[in-house]
């Protein structure tokens, strides 16, 4: 049996925004036969256009793949090498990534310092550190890499407990529960989502479809 389990498109309605982040109210259904309802654009925009959210790749590329990930999810972490190569080879490919802490305290304190860790300048060397990471990301472990990779770790607590990075995780939380997603990893890109341990190929095929869609 595989392990990627593949989530069909869907009708996604009622987005709605609130003050001090993004608040989505909404009535997932499931789309039916060959015709499936496209992903409203006020939700598409809070999902890949939020400046604050980490974007790697090509900033004005053509299609936008999103990554829903926890640094203690190992799929998450075996697919991180697939991501990096498939950016490499689609020079018009957009990549949004999504802090979605579902694995216990741990996860939440590394979510928050690798979204912190952007005011220094230092996301990248910082997520890639929590992903190829032997043992669980947790306090003593992420601030650990945190000094690896050249943080100045008191600023980073400073900064991990402001306002905007617990409303950029709960906007996160808030978009996974919207959508109906299962867990991480979770890939999107035009109306189709992918849940699980994806290949090079796999995501080439999400890319690939998305174009076709919003072509």
């Amino acid at each position: 049996m595989s392990n990627r389990a593949k989530v069909t498109r869907r009708a996604m309605i009622g987005v709605a925004g609130a003050a001090a982040g993004m608040v989505l109210a909404s009535r997932p259904v499931m789309a039916q036969g060959e015709h499936p309802n496209p992903m409203p654009d006020e939700l598409r925009r809070v999902l890949e256009r939020n400046p604050a959210a980490p974007v790697l790749g090509n900033p004005q590329g053509d299609v936008t793949l999103t990554e829903f990930f926890d640094y203690n999810c190992p799929f998450c972490r075996t697919n991180m090498t697939d991501v990096q190569r498939l950016i490499g080879e689609d020079p018009k490919l957009r990549v949004v990534f999504r802090e979605w802490p579902v694995f216990g305290e741990g996860s939440m304190f590394a979510a928050k310092a690798s979204l912190a860790s952007l005011q220094q300048g230092k996301y990248w060397p910082l997520h890639e550190a929590l992903m190829t990471m032997k043992g669980r990301a947790e306090e003593a472990t992420v601030l650990r890499a945190a000094r690896r990779v050249g943080l100045d770790v008191d600023r980073l607590r400073v900064d991990m407990e402001k306002r905007a990075i617990l409303d950029q995780i709960y906007e996160t939380m808030d978009l996974a529960d919207t959508m109906m997603l299962t867990g991480t990893p979770t890939f999107i890109a035009g109306h189709e989502a992918s849940f699980g341990k994806l290949n090079l190929a796999d995501l080439k095929t999400l890319v690939a479809q998305a174009r076709r869609d919003l072509g």
